[in-house]
């Protein structure tokens, strides 16, 4: 009898014993897995975090290097200080008012027009053939009874001209048609200087009397005649030259002796090396031109100086 209590006791104690056994490692695997759960979950937000870092940093590195794209370098012109006006404004229209380049443009160039004082339409500067009503008016005048020069080799140019007063006004030539779009172009870009010269009639107001155009200071070009004591046509007999601004720029030339000069009242003009208003000289703008299209100036001539007059050649 006592020996089977004792041999259940000891069955009993095995039990309890294993059941303790089995509870502990239940316990420490439990703990275990509590780790090993936060483990994960801690390896988890770390690498979360590190994501976010790396978006965070991308972004970053987007928003620098579009500002570096936007920005001008600090070797740029605009940061030399060229230029900056025109990269300032064009960058601002773009961004805050959603302008285009294009209508940037566009704003410039109305902005040139808006500022251009002549502005020169074709009603200004034009050529035509010798219109039925000038022709008339030309007739035993400029165009004499002997003048050998066919109507179809002569062309009516209209300019505009700035006047001794500081206005625009309407100017009008009769020019040979080899030199006609010369003409025109050499008296536009004088008018867009603001090269002032008096007065641009026909010679024919003065019925085509040399003398009293130039006293007037008239800057003129056709007016058949030969030279004197030959058979030979004048330049200005044949369309192919033009006097500017007649009385402060004369005709001189030595005569048995005797200085000629014409327009008389030009002599107070005649002494080149003294400053006065209207004088041609090298450094005018009119000689320059004229002498870019192939002109001749009289004020280079040796026997006599014809310091109005340019001519050339067929």
């Amino acid at each position: 009898m006592n020996k089977r209590k004792g041999i259940i006791l000891t069955l009993a104690l095995i039990v309890v014993a294993g059941a303790a056994v089995v509870g502990s490692r239940m316990w420490k695997n439990s703990k275990h897995n509590e780790v090993n759960t936060e483990t994960e979950n801690a390896s988890e937000q770390i690498a979360q975090e590190a994501d976010s870092e790396d978006e965070i940093s991308q972004d970053t590195q987007g928003d620098v290097a579009g500002k570096s794209d936007t920005e001008t370098p600090a070797d740029s012109k605009s940061a030399n200080g060229e230029n900056s006006d025109v990269d300032n404004t064009t960058a601002s229209g773009n961004k805050n008012s959603g302008t285009t380049q294009a209508d940037m443009d566009v704003k410039k160039d109305s902005k040139k027009d808006s500022n251009n004082d002549h502005k020169i339409t074709s009603d200004d500067f034009y050529i035509s053939g010798i219109p039925d009503d000038i022709f008339a008016k030309m007739q035993g005048k400029s165009y004499k009874e002997d003048c050998t020069v066919p109507r179809e080799d002569l062309r009516y140019v209209h300019v505009r001209h700035m006047g001794f007063d500081g206005e625009a006004k309407d100017g009008e030539l009769v020019v040979n048609k080899a030199i006609a779009d010369d003409v025109l172009a050499i008296f536009e870009e004088l008018y867009k200087a603001d090269y002032p010269i008096e007065k641009v009639r026909l010679v024919d107001e003065y019925d085509a009397d040399d003398e009293a155009s130039m006293s007037d200071n008239n800057s003129s070009a056709f007016n058949f005649r030969f030279i004197s004591h030959t058979t030979r046509i004048s330049k200005h007999g044949l369309g192919m030259a033009v006097d500017i601004n007649t009385r402060y720029n004369p005709y001189v030339k030595t005569v048995n002796g005797k200085l000629s000069i014409e327009p008389a009242n030009g002599a107070d003009y005649v002494d080149r090396s003294k400053d006065f208003p209207y004088k041609i000289d090298h450094e005018d703008l009119c000689y320059k031109l004229f002498t870019e299209h192939g002109f001749t100036w009289g004020g280079d001539w040796t026997h006599s100086k014809d310091y109005q007059h340019f001519e050339r050649d067929y």
